[in-house]
């Protein structure tokens, strides 16, 4: 059964900042949203597979070992797997996530993300 959905619905009714909220899966991809506001990740590394974060309103910075990436609404940016990152988020930023199944966990995520 086909399901639209409206994406800036789907991530303002997350009920809050930090809660991942999954929208949908494509083959073997979870699409999710969340909000986020003043936070700071620890470097992580996805060994397994890549990970975009695509701004539907805000705007946010992804760090590497080559510095900062600035990237906001409407900009999308996909991190290769291997690749050392942690997104640096200053002002509430609306985010559209599409990873591999178990890509993102607890450990990686701020303790929020719920299987």
């Amino acid at each position: 059964m086909l399901d639209i959905k409206h994406l800036m619905d789907e991530v303002n009714s997350t009920g809050g900042l930090y809660l991942y909220k999954k929208i949908g899966r494509l083959n073997n991809q979870v699409i999710s949203v969340v909000q986020v506001a003043d936070r700071t990740l620890d470097f992580h590394v996805h060994e397994q597979s890549d990970e975009m974060f695509c701004v539907l309103e805000g705007a946010f910075c992804l760090e590497t070992d080559e510095g900062l990436l600035p990237i906001k609404a409407g900009e999308f940016v996909i991190v290769p797997k291997g690749t050392r990152h942690r997104p640096v988020v200053k002002e509430l930023t609306k985010f559209l996530m599409v990873e591999m199944d178990g890509t993102l966990n607890k450990e990686n995520s701020g303790d929020l993300y719920e299987d």
